[in-house]
């Protein structure tokens, strides 16, 4: 059986206003789709690891359904180092329904603070690119990105040694007096110990000792520390390293200096 040719170009150019007329009207129905983000949380996930968790509310209320619904989220440093990554996937979200999915990533915090730690002592944000793509109709994709911040509170905001002063204790050792403080300024609470290594200037371990710590969020905290040193080996510098131990937070050496 032959088929004009006329017809073959009338079935064509049907074809064509069909698949226009399905493509302008799945586009079209986007503006019945609305979705959005709830106010990150930020919490604790497990040891060392801080979980945002964004809330996905989306409202299909357009004509098809939507395909592959992907929530990708990126967070970077103020230097715009990636610091870690990680995306949602809904497949299907059929037309007349709503959904609500909770979109989430988690931060080493340990690593983020021992690769730079400014993030240690100094408030800062963290830098979040949102990028939330989906299939019209199951067919045709759409996407579309959005920037915010994060802030970030300093667990050990304005850490202070202060100036050790030394009072005999016996014949042979001395007793090594002074303080620190911080506050805390994290979304966490401190609860925990801290190590405490003294050493003289040629780099010889003279003393050690340990204290706890309770630094409930956004408080300061202010701990007396009293090491026994020998006499013999006190040095007029040297230096002395920190290592904090809480329930969600491990980090150290952190070294600072005296003279």
């Amino acid at each position: 059986m032959i088929i004009p040719i006329r017809m073959i170009s009338i079935a064509t150019t049907i074809f064509w206003l069909i698949l226009i007329g399905f493509y302008a009207s799945a586009v079209y129905s986007v503006k019945d789709i609305h979705f959005g983000f709830e106010d990150p949380q930020v919490g604790m996930a497990s040891e060392n690891n801080m979980l945002i968790s964004l809330s996905i509310n989306v409202d299909n209320k357009g004509y098809y359904n939507i395909g592959s619904f992907q929530t990708s989220t990126k967070i970077h440093d103020k230097e715009g180092f990636m610091i870690t990554q990680g995306s949602t996937l809904i497949p299907v979200i059929e037309k007349g329904r709503q959904v609500t999915a909770f979109h989430n990533v988690t931060v080493n915090v340990s690593d983020l603070m021992q690769n730079n730690q400014e993030y240690l002592f100094n408030d800062a944000e963290l830098k979040v690119h949102e990028i939330v793509g989906m299939e019209l109709a199951e067919i045709i994709p759409v996407q579309a990105s959005t920037n915010f911040s994060v802030p970030w509170g300093a667990p050990l905001y304005n850490f202070t040694l202060d100036e050790i002063k030394y009072e005999a204790h016996n014949l042979t050792h001395t007793t090594a007096n002074f303080s620190l403080s911080f506050e805390n300024h994290a979304f966490f609470s401190l609860d925990g110990s801290i190590q405490i290594y003294l050493y003289s200037s040629t780099n010889v371990l003279i003393s050690e000792g340990q204290t706890t710590i309770e630094a409930s969020q956004q408080t300061p905290c202010q701990k007396c520390v009293e090491l026994i040193v020998p006499t013999a080996g006190i040095t007029e510098d040297g230096h002395v390293e920190v290592f904090l131990s809480t329930i969600f937070l491990k980090i150290g050496p952190l070294v600072f200096p005296f003279d």
